[in-house]
């Protein structure tokens, strides 16, 4: 099991398009924009959610932290100021979905709301991750759940972007 960042430099394979955006693309936008460019936080970050998230667990990061821009009025990201804008995170796979309440799903089981400031406890095994989250990143994050299928509905036949954070090949066993 690896516990390096994906690298789309080291594998061109992981560079493929999705969303209208290469993997490096994405990566380099969301390094520079949510941590300054500084790749130790971002290990830092990827680093605290291998620690928390069950086994076969992935993480993907979404929205305008990896575009840029914001999808419902294209404004830039921190338009409102710095650390103004949230970052999007989502935790695929269905062991995760067992961290939040009931309350805390669109479809139960399935796919779930964002933690986040609007909703803080409806994920309580996952505040702690999410606070430390905040403080690597220096942005409110926001932690969803959905199932693989879910994922690939949204990012693949929508295409909507997303950058993988930590894929299947290095989820805890």
């Amino acid at each position: 099991m690896s516990f390096d960042s994906p690298d789309p430099a080291e594998n061109p394979e992981l560079d493929r398009p999705q969303g209208g955006l290469t993997e490096s693309e994405k990566r380099e936008t969301f390094v520079r924009l949510v941590f300054d460019g500084d790749e130790q936080r971002f290990e830092a970050f990827r680093q605290a959610i291998l620690a928390v998230v069950p086994p076969r667990t992935r993480a993907v990061v979404r929205g305008s932290a990896i575009t840029g821009i914001r999808w419902k009025d294209q404004a830039p990201f921190d338009a409102d100021g710095p650390g103004t804008s949230d970052v999007d995170l989502t935790l695929v796979g269905a062991d995760v979905l067992g961290a939040y309440n009931l309350s805390g799903f669109y479809v139960p089981g399935v796919h779930t709301r964002p933690m986040g400031e609007e909703d803080p406890d409806i994920a309580p095994a996952l505040k702690d991750l999410r606070e430390a989250l905040t403080d690597l990143a220096g942005h409110p994050v926001n932690v969803q759940a959905s199932r693989d299928w879910v994922l690939y509905l949204r990012g693949e036949l929508i295409g909507q972007p997303y950058l993988t954070l930590i894929g299947d090949d290095e989820a805890p066993a």
